[in-house]
């Protein structure tokens, strides 16, 4: 939950857990804050280190001694921009604060302070700290020739592409996207990341969301990295070895990554936005770029990618088209979805392998309506749902948030928590479980590596990754939840949908009573044929036939 509301509102949350126990179970959290770059200050104490009493907060327990670890702080500690440890109560406020900068300063992410009991019971003087003095560190811009060869790189390109994975955790940032891509008319936008809604979708020159492998990486004559982790998997889809790349990042290096050997012709740590900024100030304000772009050549190449976009969403619509027996697939499932939430839903995803069908459905284009980790920890929209929805009512946005989750992810997510939790303190939020009846991850893993083995012809349960018999989970949600909360409909509306006709029905009143106040899970069981034949496919077969050229 802390998680969440800071991917909303940029502030960090504050996270307490139990000594070394409590720090374990942050498990995947951890990962996922830092993978995500996410300011979260998490606090957890350390054991009484006296054992005759005759200091406040010494030993009196049986576990302070089984859970007295060797270095508590190694637990998490790779994973932190920081790990501190209160060592008198006279310094508290400053080493909580110099926490919260490393938290708050790009990249982003976790902290992570240790205290023991004796420091907690030690008697202090009471002091200020001026907490102005104490801010993150400020954005930096690029330097000026950065942004002539990056700019004259991009206008003289005949295939330019900026490759983007986070650039849209500044609200701000989208939009400066937008007017660069309208000045120079061909350039397109490649979402490789898929945690913010970085470009609108419905923009002629959004290549959409794909995990990093896209034709346009292999096409592109010249390449802007911005704020990407993962721009392309070089032994699928590596760039023209002819092609000019610039990469500009708050962190270019991956400081977190010890393997991470993309290629640039020029390196800059600088904040997105502002650099967008300056591109876009210098194009307007550069004669010889403003002549060379009414060249005649760019019109052509806006009608281009302007046909080709309209293609491509034709395509999609396809995916979606009803079949006559009802059935459904996650293509189905994000059309619905999107003709029954309103226009300004915040959509919480971790629907794994079939997040991509749903982005191509939902085609997000409102700045933060897409949040996803970031993270390859399982079971994080559960709890970051419930936050997400805490930070838009107390900023007063507009929200209504839907939760789009795999059904591996949503038991991941401890929903008997989760659904507690959101009964308990009225926390309505849609979640859509996707049932696709089995660990699909890891048959696509493992069909990358092994083309011609006995995988591409072996059914989920032969490979063990099978759910069947599937979980009842809107039943779990709904036990979780109680009646005691929310009179005799109880808190939580529950429905499972097999059929096109039954997941409207459902979404329906699923939408009316989150919007009511009580929240609603509703689980989607897609074809299951469908399903067998998507998971033996490691490929986004719906763009075989499409390339950059629109061929």
């Amino acid at each position: 939950m802390g998680d969440g509301w800071a991917r909303v509102t940029g502030q960090p949350q504050a996270v307490i857990v139990h000594v070394d126990v409590g720090t374990q179970a942050l498990g995947c959290g951890i990962h996922n804050a830092s993978a995500g770059r996410c300011p979260v200050l998490i606090f957890a104490g350390l054991c009484p280190f006296t054992e005759d009493g005759k200091m406040p907060g010494s030993r009196t327990e049986y576990q302070h001694w089984i859970q007295d670890a060797p270095d508590q702080k190694a637990i998490v500690g790779q994973y932190c921009r920081y790990v501190g440890e209160l060592r008198t109560g006279s310094t508290v406020k400053q080493t909580v604060a110099r926490a919260l900068q490393f938290a708050t300063s790009n990249p982003k992410g976790p902290v992570y302070l240790t205290g023991a009991r004796e420091i907690m019971a030690e008697e202090v003087e009471p002091y200020t700290l001026e907490q102005q003095q104490w801010g993150a560190v400020g954005p930096s811009a690029l330097p000026e020739q950065a942004v002539t060869a990056i700019a004259e790189a991009l206008v003289s390109a005949k295939h330019p592409l900026i490759i983007t994975g986070y650039s849209g955790r500044n609200h701000k940032c989208p939009s400066q996207l937008v007017q660069l891509a309208d000045t120079i008319a061909g350039l397109r936008v490649f979402d490789t990341g898929g945690s913010d809604m970085c470009f609108p979708m419905t923009h002629p020159a959004s290549l959409g969301f794909r995990f990093g492998v896209d034709e346009s990486t292999t096409l592109a004559d010249v390449i802007l990295i911005l704020d990407c982790d993962v721009p392309w998997i070089p032994s699928r889809n590596h760039p023209r070895k002819d092609a000019r790349i610039y990469h500009v990042d708050v962190d270019p290096l991956n400081r977190m990554m010890p393997n991470s050997f993309f290629p640039a012709h020029g390196r800059w740590t600088a904040d997105s936005y502002t650099a967008l900024s300056q591109l876009n100030t210098y194009l307007t304000q550069t004669p010889s770029l403003i002549r060379a772009l009414q060249d005649p050549q760019y019109a052509q190449r806006r009608q281009r990618i302007k046909d080709e976009h309209s293609a491509r969403l034709t395509s999609f619509a396809k995916l979606a088209t009803p079949r006559p027996n009802g059935l459904f697939t996650a293509h189905h499932v994000g059309l619905v979805i999107k003709s029954e939430v309103p226009s300004d839903t915040v959509f919480v995803i971790e629907a794994v392998t079939c997040a991509v069908q749903i982005a191509d459905q939902l085609q997000t284009s409102l700045p933060g309506t897409w949040i996803n980790c970031g993270g390859a920890g399982l079971g994080w929209s559960g709890g970051a749902a419930l936050g997400v929805k805490l930070a838009l009512d107390a900023s007063e946005r507009p929200s209504f948030v839907c939760a789009i989750v795999g059904d591996g992810a949503f038991l991941f997510s401890f929903p008997s928590s989760v659904y507690w939790i959101a009964a308990r303190y009225g926390i309505p939020v849609l979640t859509v479980v996707l049932n696709n009846r089995g660990w699909n991850a890891p048959r696509k893993s493992l069909e990358l590596v092994h083309t011609d083995g006995l995988a591409p012809t072996s059914s989920n349960k032969d490979l063990h990754i099978s759910f069947d018999p599937s979980p009842d989970y809107s039943g779990i949600a709904k036990a979780a939840a109680g009646n005691d909360f929310g009179g005799s409909e109880g808190c939580l509306y529950t429905a499972k949908a097999d059929s096109m006709e039954t997941l409207r029905d459902a979404l329906v009143h699923a939408v009316q009573a989150v919007k009511a106040g009580r929240g609603a899970v509703v689980e989607a069981v897609m074809d299951e044929e469908e399903r067998e034949e998507a998971a033996r496919s490691p490929k986004d077969v719906e763009f075989q036939e499409l390339n950059i050229e629109g061929k």
